[in-house]
């Protein structure tokens, strides 16, 4: 059977601790869902729009994967795009507590979904969409912190203030 792999985040915005993840999916999934959360209560700073025109430009040449918005349960997302295997990126032992109990839900929900956690590269374990905001919002460098791809579009961003 070819396996669909779903990786599901608000990727607000997608850095490349992400991209690192996302790739590496890529590479052992016949087939990748990069599904992008509405997510209100978060309260992303991007709109679902430009985040997705992000991941779009980052991933729309490798042909394996496809960019998706979602709202709702991550379940049944998984279930909506024939996904097999919900794969969650784990930098610390805090995020393995937090996607653990998720998962047992998830399991529940729909056994036949599995949950598979990939670690970080150690060169990300620091960084965060959070981590990246405040650095840009600073005017502080992000080179080699988001994908080459969108870095300027972020950079601009906080100088203006417009993220829609």
């Amino acid at each position: 059977m070819e396996k669909t792999a779903l990786c599901p985040g608000t990727y607000d915005p997608l850095t490349e601790g992400h991209r690192d993840v996302i790739i590496r999916c890529s590479k052992v999934f016949k087939r990748v869902v990069v599904a992008i959360s509405k997510n209100t209560r978060k309260k992303p700073l991007y709109s679902l729009e430009r985040r997705m025109d992000f991941a779009g430009r980052v991933f729309g040449d490798i042909k394996n994967i496809e960019i998706i918005p979602f709202e709702g349960l991550l379940i049944d997302m998984a279930e909506a795009s024939d996904a097999q295997v919900i794969v969650k990126g784990l930098r610390a032992i805090s995020d393995f507590e937090n996607e653990f109990q998720m998962a047992q839900i998830n399991k529940k929900l729909k056994p036949n979904v599995e949950t598979m956690f990939l670690m970080t590269n150690p060169k990300y374990a620091y960084l965060s969409s959070s981590a990246v905001k405040e650095v840009a919002r600073y005017g502080g460098c992000i080179t080699g912190l988001v994908p080459k791809k969108i870095e300027q579009d972020i950079i601009e961003s906080f100088k203006s203030e417009v993220f829609d």
